[in-house]
């Protein structure tokens, strides 16, 4: 059955119909974050009303998932390495299982920081795993597509949360965070059994000396036999077995096997262009959270009260709408990827957000400085919002992590994406939590204006980087 795939009668171009799905079970994962950072912005609304707890509270649970999330970002990658990319996803959906039923139950602040705590785990994990497994699954000329799928469904889940804040917003104060929160554990249990059912990664079993079974993988996952056996000669170069070898298993040492040293290698004895991807990775994973759109995503509902909505129902379904624009061009951006490539994104990304975010702090500060309420200040802000999650959906949020996944040599991928991730939270958590204080520092429109800046230096970051579409 298996040769019988690999050898079918579909173009060499065509896109691989079981890479897809296998790429679209592990982006089950991404989506289950993306519920959690979506329906959050609502729940803390409702649970700060339900459990009396002060901004200052409001900001520490809010950073606690991100905080949380280094460890989980640093323990995935050697975690993957040693166990398998397959086994690291059926992990994290178990860590977030437990974390959202510990959260919904969560009678008092300390259990929903624990639950919080424990969700930002799983959320390290989600961040490296997903990507990882997406590219390495992926044929080269289908990788920029396929490697999308875990952002997109980010913004899936996302609005899936912004939905959901809606709905369960007409339930009891009680009841309706707690649904919120806990939701997630049952797409989690879900993709537990759906993984048990799909490949490995056929790098990772390359680089345990198991070259038979990735033989097998690379025939369900590639268009020919020939497209098969062109991947596996070059995996099996770059692990360093010899391009003719036939054997199933493959004494491959135990150095290469675990990723162990890999950090060690990738800090102190990196070679000068190692360096400069480790550079490029951090990089763009730091401009991506201090850029703003974590701020916007989280404090939605804030960013338009300022502006004179007041009722609760009206401002969920305002903040729908930032994951309707997030779905909307990541679809788009996936489909542009591998055509006009990863740095032209990055560029038309950043000059979008640098313009919108600067019409958005100018329009807060108007409605902030005037004695009066200003009727089309409302109605601007929520279309500017929206162009702001646009225009970095489009490029910056999905080219981030497939540029920092496909850069990366396969012996330093997972580890190397884990330093990324970890620097992306702690970036994250910095914005998360000082938002409300600096918000109040230097008014809503200060902080806008602020990321308009950042962006811009942004722009001239991405314009130094190279083009990686179609590159090995």
């Amino acid at each position: 059955m298996e040769n019988g795939i690999g050898e079918n009668e579909n173009s060499h171009g065509s896109l691989n119909k079981y890479a897809c799905s296998s790429v679209m079970a592990a982006s089950i994962i991404s989506a289950v974050f993306g519920y959690v950072v979506g329906v959050m912005s609502g729940a803390l609304v409702f649970i700060k009303e339900d459990l009396q707890i002060s901004d200052l509270q409001v900001q520490l649970l809010a950073g606690m998932l991100h905080l949380c999330a280094l460890p989980g970002c640093m323990a995935a990658g050697r975690t993957s390495d040693y166990k398998g990319r397959r086994y690291t996803i059926i992990l994290a959906s178990t860590i977030f299982s437990l974390g959202s039923i510990l959260m919904a139950w969560g009678p008092f602040y300390l259990i929903l920081m624990i639950g919080n705590c424990i969700l930002g785990v799983s959320v390290g994990f989600a961040l490296i795993i997903a990507p990882v497994y997406s590219a390495e699954i992926s044929p080269p000329s289908y990788r920029g597509f396929l490697t999308s799928l875990p952002e997109l469904s980010i913004n899936i889940g996302l609005l899936l949360g912004y939905v959901s804040n809606y709905f369960f917003e007409k339930l009891s104060l009680k009841l309706g965070w707690r649904m919120m929160v806990g939701v997630p554990a049952i797409p989690s249990l879900c993709l537990i059994i759906l993984m048990l059912k799909l490949v490995e990664s056929p790098r990772w079993l390359v680089m345990q000396g198991r070259v038979g079974e990735a033989r097998k993988v690379l025939l369900l996952v590639s268009n020919t036999k020939e497209e098969a056996e062109q991947r596996l000669k070059e995996i099996k170069g770059v692990v360093g077995i010899d391009e003719n070898c036939t054997l199933g298993i493959v004494q491959v040492p135990k150095k290469t096997r675990s990723g162990a040293g890999a950090l060690k290698e990738l800090f102190c004895k990196s070679s000068p262009p190692v360096r400069r991807i480790l550079i490029s990775a951090i990089g763009v994973h730091v401009f991506l959270q201090i850029g703003g759109i974590g701020a916007i995503l989280l404090y939605g509902p804030r960013i338009f009260e300022r502006t004179g909505i007041s009722d609760k129902s009206k401002l969920m379904l305002a903040t729908v709408g930032i994951g309707v624009s997030k779905v909307i061009f990541a679809f788009i951006s996936i489909f542009l990827m591998d055509r006009v490539g990863r740095r032209i994104l990055f560029l038309v990304s950043a000059g979008g957000m640098v313009v919108t975010l600067l019409g958005l702090g100018v329009c807060l500060t108007i409605v902030e400085r005037s004695t009066e309420k200003v009727v089309w200040a409302i109605s601007f802000t929520i279309i500017v919002t929206y162009l702001v999650v646009a225009f970095m959906t489009i490029g910056i949020g999905p080219v981030t992590w497939v540029y920092s996944t496909e850069i990366f040599p396969l012996r330093f991928r997972a580890q190397g994406l884990g330093v990324s991730v970890a620097v992306n939270r702690i970036t994250n958590v910095i914005v998360v939590t000082s938002f409300i204080s600096v918000d109040k520092a230097i008014t809503m429109g200060g902080v806008f204006i602020l990321f308009a800046a950042i962006n811009a230096l942004a722009l001239w970051y991405y314009y130094t980087l190279p083009e990686t579409k179609g590159r090995s």
